[in-house]
């Protein structure tokens, strides 16, 4: 009997510590998971904060550019319209950075032509089939009632053309223009204005988002200010939009830590124009290629089906690849623990091309990470739901059904039935799977691809608005050379305007891709030199030097990239600054106004009020924590085993 209590007590001790090894290791688990998961962050891995918890070096604000501030209102001359030549309507394909520039333009096109504009249409959503009746076409992105507010001194808006013109519209009695690229102030005044006064209507179809020339006479200074009051101010995204946008932001500083936008810029279409097939693998080079050979068609591209990519690469052509922009934020000396937010909603390639990035950076995050379904999803509104154009399996038979069949069968005995037909999965017939493998063309888009790219317009106008409000910017891909307004560089135009002294990174990819050819055998294992060379070329890239070189080549592609200096002004008392012209005399950089008065004081009330101790400026001298990780990289190159290691368990191709 004792023998047994003894057992019956061993048994309960061993029960309760078993319980208890468990408890224990949940919580570690749980401790030691760190990052972000769902909505909500871990705040396990937050770096303590010391005496530089935020170094200007790397979330800025930068002292060069501190003076700067954003002062788009017209002059005194500026005048209201004095008559009314008619009304345009516009028609506006391409993404959500074609639709942006496109507006600006057409509103400084009607104010141009002292024309009425009505509301443009996007395409993207006309075409998309059962989309939430609640929002239409400008009214899925926009609010509809602010922008006409707000342009109310400037240009006429209505919502929709008077009724007998709107039935005269749908009889195609109307003529229509379409614009080359760039089109010059004299080309609307000679062309299109004669054919707006005689028949009172006209209509403008925009294809590649840059319906009007971006730099401009110097008698015409107030349209580019006209410019920046619609692109920064008139253009709201819809509440819904910015209040989801704001939760987010909310979200990624819930932590008390900054966090850094990046967006790849790694898009099929891009990567086709400029022949980059050759820097993936396998199926993602065929469908590239694919997407060449029709813009070859097209004329839209006048080379070859195929060329060099890594020439093309080396030329500073391609996109910076996620794990090379992963390098590069450790040689600046961002900590593994950064948040960084990727923005843009498409990501040719897939998770597959970020893993590099998320294992140098695990709080690499994006909305559907930091959203629930349910958000999005309400984002997105009601919508009618779409016929599958997937194969549908027979409909069942009855037993008297299968008994007629069987007795209909012939004489036994029989050969046994082929085996059932392989089912068809979802993903197998979604997007370039249903096709690729199949056929050697791409076939027409269905309406689920069409309400795809509707939606993917919502998550574009999202992923702007927290990388806009970001603390800091880095692009995958802007300036890209094709003459068309990229994602990447109207986001950089925004926060130019919005908060110069901001930390946003311009790269040169030549440079940046000669400095990775230096060290192609040891990317992770870099020389200290080569460590010094590449932050000092990114810190520049964020300062003066970077603004103007990145200026020569976005300026004359889009003026809401560098809307500098029409829409700035600068404080009295900032130091002098030299101005930077181009080579035809334009500035690109310097020769604001001063700010006004009121301005001013303003300014200054909000100065004493957020008055804080500055962090010291680590912009020309490497920190001692990096120095020591330096120190510890090249103490780990001294030993073979722990070097080979750690290659094989960072490299992407594994």
């Amino acid at each position: 009997m004792l023998l047994k209590s003894k057992f019956k007590l061993a048994t309960a001790i061993g029960i309760m510590l078993s319980m208890l090894s468990l408890l224990v290791h949940l919580f570690l688990a749980n401790y030691s998971a760190g990052g972000i998961t769902k909505y909500s962050m871990h705040m396990d891995d937050v770096l303590p904060f010391g005496p530089r918890p935020r170094p200007r070096r790397l979330w800025g604000p930068l002292r060069k550019l501190d003076h700067l501030h954003p002062f788009a209102k017209p002059s005194k001359t500026y005048a209201a319209p004095s008559q009314h030549n008619g009304f345009i309507y516009a028609k506006i394909y391409g993404g959500f950075e074609k639709i942006q520039s496109s507006i600006c333009d057409l509103v400084a096109v009607a104010r141009l032509l002292n024309a009425t504009l009505v509301i443009p249409e996007i395409q993207a959503t006309t075409r998309a089939k059962g989309i939430s009746p609640k929002f239409k076409s400008f009214s899925y992105l926009y609010d509809e009632d602010h922008f006409i507010d707000a342009l109310s001194n400037d240009v006429a808006i209505v919502r929709g053309l008077p009724k007998d013109l709107r039935e005269a519209r749908k009889k195609i009695k109307f003529p229509t223009v379409s614009p080359r690229n760039s089109a010059t102030p004299e080309y609307y005044m000679t062309e299109v204005l004669p054919r707006l006064v005689k028949s009172k209507v006209i209509g403008i179809i925009v294809n590649g988002g840059n319906c009007l020339k971006s730099i401009l006479p110097a008698n015409l200074e107030e349209f580019q200010k006209l410019r920046c009051r619609v692109a920064f101010h008139a253009l709201r995204l819809r509440p819904q939009i910015q209040a989801l946008g704001s939760q987010i932001v909310g979200r990624l500083r819930a932590s008390g830590r900054p966090y850094l936008a990046y967006h790849p810029g790694l898009l099929r279409d891009t990567l086709a124009f400029h022949g980059c097939a050759e820097l993936f693998q396998d199926i993602h080079t065929e469908l590239i290629q694919s997407r060449r050979n029709q813009m070859i068609k097209r004329g839209t591209v006048k080379e070859q089906l195929t060329v060099d990519s890594v020439s093309r690469k080396m030329s500073g052509l391609c996109p910076l690849m996620p794990e090379e922009v992963g390098l590069l934020l450790q040689a600046l000396g961002y900590p593994p623990t950064t948040i960084i937010f990727l923005a843009g909603s498409e990501t040719f390639g897939g998770q597959r091309m970020l893993i590099p990035l998320r294992a140098m950076f695990a709080n690499l995050v994006d909305r559907t990470s930091l959203c629930s379904q349910k958000e999005l999803s309400d984002l997105v509104g009601p919508e009618d739901p779409l016929t599958s154009d997937l194969p549908h399996p027979p409909p069942p038979k009855s037993e008297k059904q299968l008994i007629e069949e069987w007795k209909r069968a012939g004489p036994r005995p029989r050969p046994l039935p082929p085996p059932p037909a392989r089912p068809f999965y979802a993903h197998e017939k979604e997007g370039w799977y249903g096709w690729i493998g199949e056929n050697d063309t791409e076939p027409d888009a269905s309406p689920i691809e069409f309400r795809r790219q509707a939606h993917r317009l919502l998550w574009d106008a999202l992923d702007y608005f927290v990388s806009v409000e970001a603390d800091a910017f880095f692009p995958g891909f802007h300036n890209d050379g094709s003459g068309w307004p990229d994602y990447s560089s109207l986001i950089m135009g925004h926060r130019l305007y919005q908060s110069p002294s901001g930390i946003t990174y311009r790269p040169d990819r030549k440079i940046v891709a000669a400095l990775f050819e230096d060290v192609s055998d040891h990317r992770y294992h870099p020389p200290r030199n080569w460590t010094i060379a590449a932050r000092e070329h990114l810190n520049r890239s964020a300062g003066v030097e970077g603004i103007v070189s990145s200026a020569t080549l976005s300026r004359p592609v889009s003026f809401l990239a560098h809307p500098l200096p029409e829409c700035s002004c600068r404080t009295p008392k900032s130091p002098a600054v030299q101005p930077v012209k181009s080579s035809n005399g334009r500035l690109l950089f310097g020769g604001e106004e001063e700010c006004p008065d009121w301005m001013v004081r303003s300014l200054a009330m909000a100065s004493a009020k957020n008055s804080e101790p500055q962090n010291e400026d680590y912009e020309d001298e490497l920190p001692e924590d990096d120095s020591s990780l330096d120190t510890q990289h090249e103490s780990d190159r001294s030993d073979v085993n722990k070097s080979s290691e750690q290659d094989e368990e960072m490299d992407p191709d594994d």
